[in-house]
């Protein structure tokens, strides 16, 4: 009698080169994720290596990026035109600035006034304060579209710039205030107190505030990309193709609309706290509406509706006039400030409107579409193993949900 047990009528074994093929394509899925883990250790690590003022662009970097990732989640995920978000950065910086800040004489009209709180409880109010301003401003939001709203939501930038002129012992004026310095549970984030050296490396006030700012990035686009991925992300997807039909489907379009507009300005609040650090100061030109324009740009370059593409967005937009400055004496028609030549920051926003061009006629994705590109030319069918396309048999081809177009747009 055979040891040999025969399959039943009508079943089908799996052949054995499907499952090698899937076994070859298995190591493929670690890729990402030790690149990721590659990039973490390198930032880790720069400081030890780079000078100051690389670390204090980084800095400026990532709240550019936390402010980014704010707005793209406003504009990109849920359709929502706001030229308001330099007002929300300016809530959290003044608000940083007076819960921490000292009372002193300013020598002009009247005297600053401070708390002299924690700073890190003035970071957290500022933050607070942000989202409730813009939770103020949600019930006038929910009821404009298009350009309407981007034209209303532009009042708060003009009356901000007032608010930040005129207040003065909050705000010290036309010639603003300087920013107190952060500390953490006693741990200063400033150069002397205390004195730290790792590796023989003195960690002064820029190597700290560049992990500082590396945390709050990561926990920014971490929670950015969660809140995609779950059901209020999807519906404020659905919210942004189509009012009606979301509507239909059970969201609260109102509800929605105010949520999204917290969560934005809780992320421009956090974002305005760190650009005051980053600066050192707050002053009403620093909270114009050219801001406002420059966060647009960086959403629209990094690619809508993705969460990435805004943080690769706000770190060419914030990095480049800086890196122009630094290098203006080796960069042909570029030029210091008072020198012959194109201004850094001008060169920079030449830049800036050809990129933006270039975007919008050959990629509307940004800079994540065209990592989407790559991506799915590296998906092609018939690029697997004949052996495993034969077993499989005739299927029909189903977009994978897990993976929406850079402009953020779900397939049903």
């Amino acid at each position: 009698m055979s040891d040999t047990l025969s399959a039943p009528a009508g079943a089908t074994r799996r052949p054995p080169a499907a499952s090698g093929s899937a076994a070859r394509r298995s190591p493929a899925r670690f890729l990402k994720p030790l690149l990721l883990l590659a990039l973490l250790v390198v930032l880790l690590v720069l400081p030890l290596y780079v000078e100051e003022f690389w670390l204090r662009t980084g800095f400026a970097v990532a709240g550019a990026i936390v402010g980014a990732i704010g707005l793209n989640l406003l504009v990109g995920t849920t359709g929502q035109l706001s030229l308001a978000h330099a007002f929300f950065l300016a809530v959290g910086a003044v608000s940083y600035t007076y819960v921490s800040g000292e009372s002193g004489g300013l020598g002009t009209r009247a005297a600053l006034r401070g708390l002299e709180l924690p700073p890190v409880l003035g970071m957290v109010v500022g933050v607070l304060l942000a989202g409730l301003a813009g939770l103020l401003f949600s019930p006038i939001a929910a009821r404009l579209r298009g350009i309407y709203l981007g034209v209303a939501s532009l009042g708060l930038v003009f009356i901000g710039v007032h608010v930040l002129n005129t207040w003065t012992p909050v705000t010290g004026g036309f010639n603003g205030r300087s920013v107190p310095e952060f500390s953490l549970f006693g741990f200063s984030f400033g150069n002397d107190d205390p004195q730290l050296y790792v590796l023989g490396v003195p960690f002064r006030e820029a190597e700290r505030l560049w992990y500082l700012g590396l945390v709050l990035a990561l926990a920014a686009y971490l929670f950015a990309r969660n809140l995609l991925r779950s059901r209020p992300g999807r519906a404020l997807q659905t919210l942004r193709d189509s009012e009606v039909a979301a509507s239909v489907m059970g969201v609260n379009v109102q509800a929605y609309k105010a949520r999204v507009f917290l969560v934005s300005s809780m992320y421009a609040g956090l974002a305005g706290v760190m650009y005051a650090l980053s600066i050192g100061s707050i002053a009403p030109e620093s909270f114009g509406l050219t801001v406002s324009i420059l966060y647009l740009a960086m959403i629209v370059l990094g690619g809508l509706g993705s969460v990435a593409g805004a943080a690769l967005g706000a770190a060419f937009v914030t990095a480049l006039p800086l890196v122009f400055q630094q290098f203006a004496d080796v960069l042909p028609l570029v030029s210091a400030p008072g020198e012959g030549g194109i201004n850094a920051g001008i060169a920079a926003r030449y830049l800036f409107g050809l990129a933006i061009v270039l975007v919008v006629l050959f990629e509307p994705g940004g800079l994540a579409g065209f990592a989407n590109r790559f991506r799915r030319r590296g998906r092609r069918p018939g690029r697997g193993s004949p052996s495993a396309s034969a077993a499989s048999g005739p299927s029909t081809t189903v977009p994978d949900p897990s993976d929406p177009p850079a402009q953020g747009s779900s397939t049903t």
